[in-house]
């Protein structure tokens, strides 16, 4: 591994050159005390000597303290370095100050464990989670000193993979920037990425992973677009062993797995000393909006007794536990589990609770461990639009929960809602209001008797229609709608006291659909929207890009859609009855997890 240099500028010669790469020293030697500021406040670290070893960098592309919030992160992380053959090391993009001045005196990006060069690793594993990092994955590269585009990369280049959340629902928009898209849960597909990397010609890896589930190789394939300018199909190359479609990769059962848990404890994220284990993985109830729902089916819970002993083993540097899941209750023992970790002394933070799956005992030892607050998504006001979403609960469920929530001690209450919801009507708008005002008198009741009042706080979140569930085929709803909408929410909600509205932007939804819903074509808009600031009205008119052609397309009649390429396990004829479904306003399954839910589950071989 390479040395940091450091380039001797002679004082008496102050030319334009000599200050360029002062800068550049300084830039570098700032990036070092700063990382290694960050590890001298880390628990549980992972170091290796790199003599022989696999070199892996993975990257989040964002902040450190965004990235070791991240919980998929941190498991990726414990998953390579469980190789005796691999040292991985993590990076991260410098916060926003220290970013512009990386960029504009091109700093090179180092590791956080030993302040090597990226560029100089064998593999950058990209770890993925939201949209609006698109654009920061380019930057990442540029840092790096990676060619942006796959084909321009050579044997001396790290091997790009892209993982996460994304690559579930559509990687088409980054495809022309990667070399591998792991498509899929990490776990199975680790061991592969290693493997492949560690052969010595670069394409005979690629041809590897290609001919492998859960690997998408982007290059292998040619896109045609049909006449009416939309994806037609994806042409594989001749002896590239890349398949048609690329099947998601997942396990089979996490009987024998430790869940994802929190690795590395530092005070620098959100969560702080807050310990975060993942519970039960994927959620049967299939409200049509869910990516996640659908895609990370089956249903599995993780093994109580492996979850309380690296709970205990935490206990040292939290005393703060989040239980991660998408479906909490859904764990056959989660109120073992809650009374095992209450034992422990830990104040106890569940993700948002599923409201039809609260029961007085978990709610009960909820607020003997000290919480305060719960989250839960009504996601809209009236038991109308609930059923076209397929969410099976109604307000009178809701208030009743409320109830118990409040009765319970616990005084402060989170809520989801979205807005611009397929069949959504002024009338909707007004039931969010009733329904939040309900919850409030609610709240009030209670807090009178204990002489102090919570508060409540409304998150209203535009709808984008994913890939990967029943809604995919649907346009979102018009900006000015949904902007129309918004205003009139909040001329509804400002008065009510005890009650904090918070409303996302329209024009920031309309982007994340496009970024949601595109394919190869607007890769150019992110390559500009990474150099501009993410200026995306910008970055549309210098590439000539018309988005409402992805945003505001209706693609019912679309015989292939931009991320078909990769197949989650849900069949078309599902999805298309589910969409027929929701637009007469019709539920699928009942509450309670029924058989024909077994039948709807993903094949994993």
């Amino acid at each position: 591994m390479s040395q940091l240099p450091l380039v001797l500028v002679r004082a008496c010669a102050p030319t334009p050159t000599a200050f360029r790469y002062l800068r550049l020293n300084m830039s570098i030697w700032q990036q070092r005390l700063d990382f290694q500021h960050l590890l001298s406040l880390e628990r549980g670290c992972i170091k290796k000597p790199f003599g022989g070893r696999l070199r892996v960098v993975l990257a989040f592309p964002n902040t450190y303290h965004v990235g070791m919030s991240n919980l998929g992160f941190q498991t990726v992380y414990k998953l390579f370095n469980a190789d005796p053959d691999v040292v991985c090391e993590r990076t991260f993009l410098p916060p926003k100050q220290a970013l512009q001045t990386a960029i504009q005196s091109r700093t090179p990006l180092l590791t956080l464990e030993s302040q090597s060069y990226v560029g100089d690793f064998d593999m950058l594993a990209i770890s993925l989670s939201f949209e609006w990092d698109y654009p920061n994955v380019l930057t990442l590269l540029r840092l790096s000193g990676i060619p942006l585009y796959a084909e321009d990369r050579g044997e001396r280049h790290p091997l790009v993979v892209l993982g996460g959340a994304v690559t579930f629902l559509n990687p088409e928009p980054l495809a022309p920037f990667i070399d591998v898209v792991a498509a899929g849960e990490g776990e199975v597909l680790v061991p592969p990425l290693v493997e492949a990397a560690s052969m010595a010609s670069r394409r005979d890896g690629l041809r590897t992973l290609a001919s492998q589930r859960g690997f998408y190789v982007p290059t292998f394939y040619d896109v045609s677009y049909g006449e009416d300018n939309c994806v037609a199909r994806w042409v594989p190359h001749v002896n590239t062993g890349a398949p048609p479609t690329v099947h998601k990769a997942a396990v089979k059962t996490t009987e024998a797995l430790d869940p994802p848990h929190t690795v590395i404890f530092t005070p620098q994220t959100e969560f702080g000393s807050r310990f975060l284990v993942e519970v039960v993985r994927g959620c049967a109830k299939l409200c049509r909006f869910c990516w996640a729902g659908y895609n990370y089916l089956p249903v599995r819970a993780f093994p109580t007794e492996r979850i309380l002993s690296l709970a205990e083993e935490a206990r040292t540097y939290a005393n703060r536990v989040g239980l991660v899941s998408i479906a909490l209750c859904d764990h056959p023992e989660i109120e073992t589990i809650l009374t095992r970790l209450l034992g422990m002394g830990y104040t106890i933070s569940p993700a948002s609770l599923r409201l039809d799956d609260l029961t007085p005992e978990i709610i009960k030892l909820l607020h003997e461990s000290g919480e305060r607050s719960v989250t839960i998504a009504p996601e809209t006001g009236s038991d109308r639009l609930r059923r076209v979403i397929n969410k099976n609960i109604t307000n009178e469920q809701i208030l009743d929960r409320a109830d118990l929530i409040f009765s319970s001690g616990i005084e402060n209450l989170k809520l989801y809602y979205m807005i611009g919801l397929p069949t959504e009507t002024d009338d909707d708008l007004e039931a969010i209001r009733d329904l939040t005002l309900k919850i409030r008198d609610v709240m009030l009741k209670h807090a009178r008797k204990r002489g102090r009042s919570g508060r409540i706080t409304a998150s209203v979140n535009p709808f984008v229609p994913k890939p990967g569930t029943a809604y995919q085929w649907l346009p979102m709803t018009p900006s000015a709608t949904i902007a129309r909408r918004a205003k009139r929410l909040r001329s509804l909600m400002k008065s009510i006291s005890n009650v904090y509205v918070n409303i996302k932007s329209d024009r920031q939804a309309y982007y994340q659909a496009l970024l949601s819903l595109g394919d190869r074509r607007i890769a150019p808009v992110i390559e500009i929207a990474a150099s501009n600031g993410g200026d995306w009205r910008a970055a549309l008119a210098a590439t000539k890009v018309d988005a409402d052609d992805w945003v505001l397309r209706d693609r019912s009649k679309d015989l292939t859609l931009p991320w078909d390429i990769i197949d989650g396990g849900q069949k078309e004829s599902f999805f298309r009855s589910e969409m027929e479904k929701s637009l007469h306003g019709e539920s699928t399954l009942p509450r309670n997890v029924s058989s024909e839910t077994i039948q709807l589950t993903p094949a994993l071989k």
